[in-house]
């Protein structure tokens, strides 16, 4: 098989095309997702970010840059414009960019990487602009005041019932630090990348390499005092989205170390997923939830593991991870799950779920199903050529 270059996410690397018969109608999808994020640009007021929408009521909710999806709707812009190279939707990812440049400094999150490298990450590799470069630095450096070494991790929260909370999520934030120490030489931010990949590694998985949500640390020791969940069913339970991101953040891990390790650790963890999932492949919202086959299904876990499972593939050329991926992506992409043109508030999927224990954000869009389902639609179209 031919070599070629592509892109995995925002780094050129190289691969080996996997030769299929695509069958996902990815440039259909993408052209509706600029058509309705193009509406969307009209519909979002200066300094908010769409976030979802009211379930009860049907009106778009929004956020301020401090919370933790801010940065998916610039993301998600830069992905669309690397698409369509549509100067308008250009103009806007660059405005809602710049929105969120105050939260460099914000110490408050362990999700700096979501929120500054979706954006400002995607904005640097299309532009190469010096001033993105220096907001990605200040934030690496605002994230690295929230790891303990006593635990070798990132803090994830500030509140709750734990001394020093760590969820899986915070797998996702630490590419912003393996960047940063590559383009500035500092070796403590792939440190602590490392080291948290690899306290996580440890603690966060079960035997059978599901994952908890939340592992509680003594920050004075560093032992384990609590394995739980908060957003998932039970502390027993595999939370889909969070075994979206371990899958996700081990893959990431591998191509910004090459550590074998973290090949595995996401082969495991990839090998747990796929026999979970329905015959459709998007997944339930937790893999133990009791009302299944009539629980909630949740499109943005099976954006993120779609995206994930497409990169995975092109490193263990295993066909069952591709085609795993795809058929998340040919469901995405039904009726059932893809938005008309002028409906769900612009969003561009429907059927994801945040918080169900808290009622929050049920069977609603999200936007960073959005921003996963995109991404992973550009990954698909440069690996199956």
């Amino acid at each position: 098989m031919k070599q070629l270059l592509f892109f995995l996410g925002s780094v050129l690397l190289t691969g080996t095309a996997i030769s299929v018969n695509a069958q996902v109608p990815a440039d259909k999808a993408l052209n509706l997702a600029v058509k309705q994020y193009k509406q969307m640009m009209t519909q979002v007021p200066d300094t908010l970010m769409p976030r979802t929408t009211n379930n009860l009521t049907g009106q778009l909710i929004t956020s301020d840059t401090e919370w933790w999806t801010s940065g998916f709707y610039p993301g998600a812009l830069w992905y669309l414009y690397e698409y369509s190279k549509d100067q308008s939707i250009l103009k806007e990812a660059r405005k809602r960019t710049n929105e969120v440049q105050k939260e460099q400094y914000n110490k408050t999150t362990h999700d700096l990487g979501f929120m500054m490298y979706c954006s400002y990450g995607n904005a640097y590799r299309l532009t190469k602009d010096p001033k993105d470069k220096q907001v990605l630095i200040t934030s690496a450096r605002t994230l690295s005041t929230r790891f303990n070494p006593v635990v070798g991790c990132i803090k994830s929260w500030d509140h709750g019932k734990w001394k020093y909370p760590v969820i899986i999520d915070n797998m996702m934030n630490l590419e912003l630090l393996t960047w940063a120490s590559k383009v500035t030489g500092d070796t403590s931010f792939a440190h602590i990348a490392r080291t948290h990949a690899n306290t996580t590694m440890q603690h966060h998985f079960r035997p059978d390499y599901s994952s908890y949500h939340v592992i509680g640390y003594d920050p004075a020791t560093g032992a384990v005092v609590a394995k739980n969940t908060a957003q998932g069913f039970a502390d027993s339970s595999a939370w889909a989205r969070g075994q979206a991101w371990g899958l996700y953040g081990y893959t990431m891990m591998y191509r910004e170390t090459k550590n074998a390790a973290y090949l595995e650790q996401a082969k495991k963890i990839a090998n747990y997923i796929i026999p979970h999932l329905p015959a459709d492949k998007v997944p339930y919202w937790d893999f133990d939830a009791p009302d299944i086959p009539h629980a909630k299904r949740d499109a943005s876990a099976g954006a993120v593991m779609a995206a994930a499972l497409l990169e995975l593939s092109q490193y263990t050329r295993n066909q069952a991870y591709f085609q795993t991926a795809e058929q998340i992506l040919q469901t995405l992409c039904s009726d059932e799950y893809l938005a008309k043109e002028g409906t769900n508030n612009h969003f561009i999927l429907k059927h994801s779920v945040g918080h169900l224990p808290a009622n929050s954000e049920v069977d609603v869009p999200l936007t960073y199903a959005d921003y996963y389902f995109v991404e992973a639609l550009l990954r698909y179209k440069k690996y199956s050529k």
